[in-house]
């Protein structure tokens, strides 16, 4: 009933939200002569904040069509290389011309796939993510599904379909790299479904395995340094998610009838953990409109119509990463089963392992991540490496000035370093 009731407020509300549309416009207008009066610009003030705040924020474009390189501008094609029912394998397609302009010779960039994570948020919050690494690399990223827009004829999605889509998504980017295995990274959640995959992979021996695994903040073991958020799962039993964070899609969306947990209700946990921090934030945009701030009143809608964009998750898979990642701990206790089969960390022995964490990470503590190199035994010690970003929280480690200047780097530095598509690619050896 609360999505119900939250699709019938938000229609309630929609008289006003357009009213006050109208009135901000009203009170900038510049045939308005009391316009550029301190009450005037109050009130499209107030207006404008209430307009944004009632609104619904749609799935945010990437807004970018270029990659600058050696001073060259490189267009950018976004391609869908694969569709599934719950996501879609994307892949940022540079121009080869201008691509061969602006490094004076050919050269084959590493292949990578940026996993973005089933939390809430689409993939575009990864924009940053995708901007630093497209100068240097052929980057996928997994764009996912709004549950809600799925029919329930499209069947259920869980954990272990998760890294089945990881499986296949880099089995269709390992046939098309030019240059070896492809290479892939994980964003904070999809750490463990990445892990898990690539260890299926390893196990089966796998021509399209990864060379590397990239895991940025991710929870691989929860009990390490645990957060507010990581205490909140352990505090509560799973019947109490089961029981009050998942509601049924409504009519007329496309996945009607289906049982997720709703973007809106995370967004309203994620608001609550930080809701001093919110309310400054937007009385600094009022106060910005007020003073004709305008670089910094796009600044913050910039933010905010990415970070209030969100979207629904299956009741499967948030039951089941609930339960497995952040309850039982089941990858980190050697225990996380695929398919009926237990999955071995132990069994990745090719494919290097680099691990990124925040000094100042509230979400996935110092040590969560770094637990994989426990778990994985069996990679050479010159094939793994660890990096803790000093003065970043989680987001700072794949985006902004410390992830474009210094982490950034040394993640293509790592890429670079474990690309050796002799060693790398027998598959495509033997073709030749």
């Amino acid at each position: 009933m609360l999505y119900s009731a939250y699709e019938i407020a938000y229609a309630a509300v929609a008289p006003a939200r357009i009213a006050a549309g109208i009135g901000a416009r009203f009170w900038r207008s510049p045939f308005n002569p009391s316009a550029d009066t301190w009450p005037a610009r109050s009130a499209a003030a107030a207006l404008d904040l209430f307009e944004n705040m009632m609104r619904r924020y749609p799935k945010p474009e990437w807004s970018f069509a270029t990659t600058t390189i050696n001073g060259v501008d490189v267009p950018i094609t976004i391609e869908v290389t694969a569709s599934k029912d719950f996501g879609s394998l994307l892949r940022f397609r540079r121009d080869e011309t201008a691509l061969k302009k602006a490094r004076g010779k050919k050269q084959v960039d590493p292949s990578v796939l940026i996993v973005a994570p089933m939390s809430g948020h689409y993939a575009t919050l990864l924009r940053g993510t995708v901007e630093a690494m497209v100068r240097d690399h052929d980057v996928y990223i997994t764009d996912w599904a709004d549950a809600r827009n799925v029919p329930v004829a499209a069947g259920r999605f869980d954990l272990n379909d998760y890294v089945d889509y990881l499986i296949d998504f880099m089995r269709i980017i390992g046939h098309a790299s030019p240059n070896g295995r492809a290479h892939a990274m994980a964003v904070c959640q999809p750490g463990p479904a990445l892990l898990a995959a690539a260890a299926v992979m390893a196990e089966n021996n796998d021509p399209d395995r990864p060379a590397s695994i990239t895991l940025m903040g991710s929870p691989i073991d929860t009990r390490k340094s645990p957060t507010t958020p990581n205490i909140l799962s352990q505090e509560r039993p799973y019947e109490w998610f089961a029981q009050n964070m998942i509601y049924t899609v409504p009519v007329p969306y496309a996945g009607a009838m289906r049982r997720v947990y709703p973007g809106f209700v995370q967004l309203s946990s994620f608001l609550a953990m930080n809701s001093d921090r919110h309310m400054n934030a937007h009385y600094d945009y009022f106060q910005h409109l007020v003073e004709g701030d305008g670089d910094s009143a796009d600044k913050h809608r910039g933010f905010y119509d990415e970070y209030l964009s969100v979207m629904d998750m299956t009741e499967e898979f948030y039951l089941q990463t609930i339960r497995e990642v952040f309850q039982e701990h089941t990858l980190a206790d050697g225990k996380f089963m695929h398919r009926g089969n237990l999955v071995k960390p132990e069994a990745i022995t090719d494919i290097a392992l680099l691990t990124i964490e925040g000094e100042n990470d509230d979400i996935s503590g110092i040590g969560q991540t770094q637990a994989a190199h426990d778990l994985c035994t069996n990679i050479p010690a010159t094939m793994k490496m660890d990096h803790v970003q000093s003065e970043v929280g989680h987001y700072g480690v794949f985006n902004g000035s410390r992830w474009r200047n210094e982490i950034q780097p040394k993640v293509a530095k790592f890429i670079r370093s474990h690309n050796d598509e002799r060693k790398t690619a027998p598959h495509k050896i033997a073709a030749e």
